[in-house]
């Protein structure tokens, strides 16, 4: 009966799996429920406690059974709010996220950042919004790719190693 029915019951247990990022209920008298979910967007996969995990948009963990090429490997120990910053600066400057292989974070609270192709990217800890317009425009310019790391970690100094 749906009048008896407890809401925050069924919020729980929507709440209770990891790959939902958003739900909503609906009512419809005399005697259907309507649930619409959506998915979480896998975003990172990381290993803790010896345990793969994906990292959903949602911010949680998910179990993982095998490894997915097609989505960044974050190493070191960072919180979540790290990495979504890092993303939201990254959405923000419309870098390329697909392009990422992999993604380091260091106790000093700063990312590099390993692209598909190689390349690598240090990144300071401060200014990432800017400095990641500057790699944009830079690596516009390298038709060839023959660079194999950007150093952005110094203050108004940039350190470019070739292949």
């Amino acid at each position: 009966n749906l009048f008896f029915l407890d809401e925050r019951r069924i919020k729980e247990i929507l709440n209770s799996y990891n790959l939902v990022e958003n739900y909503s209920v609906f009512k419809k008298y005399p005697s259907t429920l309507n649930i619409k979910i959506d998915k979480t967007k896998l975003l990172a996969q990381v290993k803790r406690e010896n345990k793969f995990f994906f990292l959903g948009s949602n911010g949680k963990l998910i179990d993982s059974i095998n490894i997915q090429k097609d989505v960044p490997f974050i190493f070191g120990d960072f919180k979540n709010k790290n990495f979504f910053e890092l993303i939201n600066t990254i959405q923000e400057t419309n870098f390329d996220y697909s392009k990422i292989k992999n993604l380091y974070f260091f106790k000093s609270g700063r990312w590099d950042i390993e692209l598909n192709d190689g390349l690598l990217i240090k990144l300071p800890k401060e200014n990432l919004k800017k400095n990641f317009e500057f790699l944009m425009s830079f690596l516009e310019k390298d038709h060839e790719n023959k660079i194999d790391k950007i150093d952005l970690r110094q203050h108004n100094q940039v350190v470019v190693n070739g292949k």
